[in-house]
């Protein structure tokens, strides 16, 4: 591997890492991250490879750096659409700083002919079914929900069921934590869809809204599906990102 792919890997390291500690809440809004000097210590790479992660953090506006000042953690920007970045598993932690899971209904549902077409899962199975919407963190007054959120968690991990009423965040990282496996791969797909009547009301928009639908499923580190989900985000609250960069090797 070159040099600069392997300083390219770490920095990415890093600023996921610092991330993930962000959004869990180990740096609140309004804290200082450690130093650079500190943060080199720590990882164990240079302080130029320290000063790129940071810059991915400040890209993402959760910190902002001055100089004297070191760098702070900053609350997200309000809005009432959601930006999505995507560069990995871990920065799906990410999107829980921005918005709020109100769950409508735990169920455990067999598969019929419908939801099989729609999931991709074998229909006769029983899987257990998460529904709800999401909102922004930041908004006063709240403003109308950015998505309707679908869950459709594998029964052999339907123990998470019982923590979700008082779970606002991701459900993947619970099925970890609980059952000792890692999400190794969530392959993605998006579709432009029309909001249907059954989702107008919740949403606040009108039936035939244009919208994008993202269907993630989650494999997990055994092998099988630990979950599925379908976020149906009218089109005016949702805007994808991505940042495509040359490998030299």
């Amino acid at each position: 591997m070159s040099e600069a792919r392997v300083v390219d890997h770490r920095y990415q390291q890093v600023a996921r890492t610092l991330r993930k500690e962000i959004v869990e809440g180990v740096y609140p809004v309004g804290s200082q991250l450690p130093t650079e000097h500190e943060l080199c210590e720590r990882f164990a790479v240079s302080r130029y490879t320290i000063r790129e992660a940071l810059r991915r953090l400040r890209e993402d506006n959760l910190v902002s750096s001055r100089p004297r000042t070191g760098t702070l953690v900053v609350p997200r920007p309000s809005s009432d659409s959601y930006v999505q970045h995507v560069m990995s598993i871990n920065d799906l932690l990410a999107f829980a700083t921005d918005t709020r899971f109100a769950v409508d209904s735990v169920a455990m549902v067999t598969i019929d002919d419908e939801l099989a077409t729609r999931t991709g899962l074998a229909a006769g199975e029983q899987w257990l079914t998460v529904r709800g919407f999401r909102r922004a963190v930041a908004t006063d007054p709240p403003g109308p929900a950015l998505c309707r959120a679908e869950y459709y968690i594998n029964r052999a991990f339907a123990g998470v069921g019982r923590l979700l009423q008082r779970h606002e965040g991701p459900i993947f990282p619970l099925i970890e934590d609980l059952f000792g496996l890692s999400i190794i791969e969530v392959q993605q797909e998006i579709a432009a869809v029309l909001i249907t009547p059954e989702l107008a009301t919740g949403l606040e928009i009108d039936s035939g809204t244009p919208a994008l639908q993202i269907q993630r499923t989650y494999t997990a580190s055994d092998g099988r599906v630990a979950q599925v989900t379908i976020n149906t985000h009218p089109a005016s609250r949702f805007r994808h990102s991505m940042t495509m960069r040359r490998v030299r090797g």
